[in-house]
């Protein structure tokens, strides 16, 4: 880090330390516009080689070439932390990125949510990562890239699907039924006969074991089922499921927390760089400029937004909350929300209002209008795409007795129907590792139940 900005980082640092702020010790690292590109693209510095992963970046380059992107830092929770900085950030820029940063460190330090997934996953995920990596070259060059980048299509087409309530390390289901289940087959006259006084004693008879149906019950986290339940999936193929299963694991709280996460950095790198007397003023100007530019509600001046800023609402929603409970309440809500239950407990009618949330609709023609709505409805579309790590809710619901995997689409739950073209080439995917039919219970855009199904094509003669 260059001078004056490594001074400046120091002293920013014992000044957060001062103020309260608790976490890991944090690699500051400046790196040129394409790493940061790469990095921001692949979600870590050293990533497994995907074709999809190219498309994003050319997305991320044209947005950024466009001016509707500019990436200042991008930032990676463990013990310690890695912070990257954009080289041509000016000095004064880094200077706030650097504030932001600490507050990060102590977001991922100290939430519950945050706390869980490192502990599971292990606080060196950059390192893993690039062992994974290092693991599908190697797989590579041992089975041939065609078969194991048909091995990672499948894998990161369902790197949403996990099941964090289930944990990251779990058992394999019961291969049988536990002896009270045997009876449920029992009619109710039969169960009612059973408990009729008898003189004579008889001993029941001993019943076999019966086996247990896989799943036992629906399975949302397909990544592992698929890993571990494929009739015919190679151990170097388990391997790179379980590998995209493990990081999705670790990204799931940047997910599921970036309201509070990004609006607790903002609302730390301005009260630090309140306090830091010991910046020149113009320095303290610029930086301040800098934190107008993050926090402001939507893209850019004179623009209309259909989605607001997560660094805007977070940090408004803290400062309100500091304001009325006081830091110590902060921390305590900081330590145990994510943003569902953030959003739901702190955003009031008044405060949407004042933030001008509402919700909107979109006609086929391109009108947009606004939707009246309470302060429940707009709770709800900001969370809206947060459910389920942002995926549809599905679950495998069972393996016929021909092997044929059944999953089930959960639209009750999601509220919307599938893109069907694209959940057929999802079970493309799933078909090329499973090996046998695979089916989807669904409905469509417009609400009408749908069955996908890919079967196995015949042999040639």
């Amino acid at each position: 880090m260059e001078e004056p900005l490594h001074t400046y980082a120091e002293k920013l640092e014992a000044l957060a330390h001062q103020q309260g702020l608790d976490y890991y010790p944090v690699d500051f690292e400046t790196v040129p516009d394409s790493f940061m590109m790469e990095v921001a693209v692949y979600g870590l510095p050293v990533r497994m080689p995907h074709w999809s992963f190219g498309v994003r970046y050319i997305y991320q380059l044209v947005q950024h070439r466009m001016g509707h992107s500019r990436l200042f830092e991008v930032v990676f929770p463990g013990n310690p932390g890695r912070a990257y900085l954009a080289n041509r950030n000016s000095v004064e820029e880094n200077t706030l990125v650097t504030a932001h940063v600490l507050g990060h460190a102590d977001f991922a330090k100290n939430n519950l949510l945050f706390k869980h997934s490192q502990q599971q996953v292990g606080y060196h995920i950059v390192e893993q990562a690039a062992a994974h990596a290092r693991q599908i070259g190697d797989a590579m060059d041992a089975h041939g890239e065609s078969r194991v980048e048909a091995i990672l299509d499948a894998a990161l087409a369902l790197e949403q699907h996990i099941d964090i309530h289930k944990g990251l390390t779990r058992p394999l289901y019961p291969k049988y039924l536990p002896a009270g289940e045997l009876d449920k087959g029992s009619t109710e006259f039969q169960s009612r006969f059973d408990q009729l006084p008898n003189d004579k004693h008889v001993e029941p008879e001993a019943k076999e074991s019966q086996r247990a149906p896989i799943p036992p019950a629906a399975e949302y986290d397909l990544l592992w089922f698929i890993a571990q339940y494929a009739p015919e999936l190679e151990d170097w193929e388990r391997d790179i499921f379980l590998a995209v299963r493990k990081e999705s694991f670790y990204f799931y709280p940047v997910f599921a927390c970036q309201i509070m996460n990004e609006g607790w950095a903002c609302q730390w790198h301005a009260r630090l760089l309140r306090d830091a007397d010991f910046l020149p003023q113009q320095v303290y100007l610029d930086a301040i400029k800098a934190h107008s530019d993050v926090v402001r509600p939507y893209a850019g001046d004179n623009q209309v937004a259909l989605s607001i800023n997560p660094y805007h609402l977070g940090f408004v929603l803290w400062e309100k909350i500091i304001e009325e409970k006081g830091m110590e309440e902060a921390r305590k809500i900081m330590k145990e929300d994510d943003d569902f239950s953030f959003v739901r407990n702190h955003l009031n009618a008044e405060l949407a209002e004042e933030l001008g949330l509402f919700e909107y609709a979109t006609k086929l023609s391109g009108e947009i209008t606004v939707q009246e709505s309470d302060i429940e409805g707009v709770r709800e579309s900001l969370l809206a795409t947060k459910f389920n790590f942002g995926a549809p809710r599905i679950s495998v619901s069972q393996v016929q007795v021909d092997g044929t995997l059944e999953l089930q689409h959960d639209h009750n739950t999601d509220g919307r129907g599938l893109d069907l073209p694209r959940a057929e080439r999802v079970l493309e995917y799933i078909h090329r590792v499973w090996r046998r039919s695979v089916k989807l219970n669904t409905v469509d855009g417009d609400g009408v139940e749908k069955v996908l199904t890919i079967d196995p094509q015949p042999v040639p003669a």
